[in-house]
């Protein structure tokens, strides 16, 4: 059924779920939400399954008017939220009706956000997936960011007996100054010094920063000597730090399959969403870990999760 109609589309805003897995082989990327946690966590506000399809919005968000009755939640970046030029929460269930106008205003902090809505948008699958793939033009909706005029359905879903919300203590911060754990490898030999300066100097957010991945300005990473400058090209996964002929690295993320360059460092997987939620100008550190815990961190995770899960399902 018709749900919501786009009357401006906001900065960047794509239909996406968990992600398109099992087709790198043949150059299509993971896509997919680039903030895992809140994706998850505002699917469960209004009653969805773990990979129901929302929208995820970067920086400025949209204006759309609703067409059906159901409960939308609102989740990730501090953006703030009007229903018919009311204050709303975010990070709680709202019930509307047709004829309601959302607006979704810029952000205050974080990059991203995430509306999820009884149901969940209905577009059709490709290769497993509702993400929208924009480079390769598959998925979401037309595999394109919405624009104006678009509208979009929703699966049918009963809406919800009482209003859900998530409590202050559960909500992230996005701060403009993070750190971010990684572990060396899988080219970390290609360094010396260079793994020096990663774990122990600040980066800055540029504003070449988008779904395929982040790149820093900072201290000069130098390769060893006598390594090449390059690698023969390999898969990649999100999370991998690259660092290119300039000497600067790059935070590969969902909509890249291969890499030329030595990786020094790989971001754990919980900690990706930090990343995917600065903008340009933000400054990133690197903490080193080992792979023991990084485990622990995304069981950690898991862990809260299930509990705002359980929550809403005594």
């Amino acid at each position: 059924m018709d749900a919501l109609k786009i009357l401006a589309p906001g900065g960047y805003t794509t239909v996406q779920d968990k992600g398109r897995y099992g087709y790198q082989q043949m150059g299509v990327p993971i896509s997919g939400v680039l903030d895992a946690f809140a994706f998850q966590v505002a699917n469960i506000l209004v009653g969805n399954c773990n990979n129901a399809a929302v929208l995820e919005i970067t920086v400025m968000g949209p204006l759309i008017e609703i067409l059906v009755h159901a409960d939308i939640a609102l989740t990730g970046a501090e953006m703030g939220m009007t229903i018919n030029d009311q204050p709303v929460q975010e990070w709680r269930s709202i019930r509307v009706k047709p004829g309601d106008i959302l607006t979704i205003q810029q952000v205050k902090s974080g990059c991203r956000a995430y509306l999820a809505i009884s149901g969940g948008i209905d577009v059709p699958e490709v290769m497993g997936s509702c993400s929208t793939y924009v480079g390769g033009k598959i998925g979401g909706f037309h595999g394109r960011p919405l624009k104006k005029g678009d509208v979009l359905g929703c699966k049918n879903a009963q809406l919800l007996t009482e209003q859900r919300r998530v409590t202050s203590d559960m909500i992230p911060e996005y701060p403009s100054e993070i750190v971010i754990r990684a572990i060396p490898g899988p080219q970390d030999n290609f360094f010396d010094e260079g793994l020096n300066i990663l774990f122990s100097s600040k980066f800055m957010v540029t504003a070449k920063a988008d779904r395929m991945g982040y790149r820093l300005q900072g201290p000069a990473i130098q390769i060893k000597d006598n390594m090449p400058k390059s690698i023969i090209s390999e898969p990649s996964m999100p999370g991998a730090i690259q660092i290119p002929a300039d000497e600067q690295p790059i935070i590969l993320l969902v909509e890249q399959t291969m890499g030329g360059y030595a990786k020094i460092a790989t971001v754990i997987s919980s900690d990706l969403r930090w990343v995917a939620q600065t903008t340009p100008g933000d400054s990133i550190r690197f903490e080193k870990v080992n792979l023991e815990l990084a485990h622990l961190l995304y069981i950690k995770e898991k862990k809260i999760i299930d509990t705002i899960q359980s929550i809403f399902s005594n």
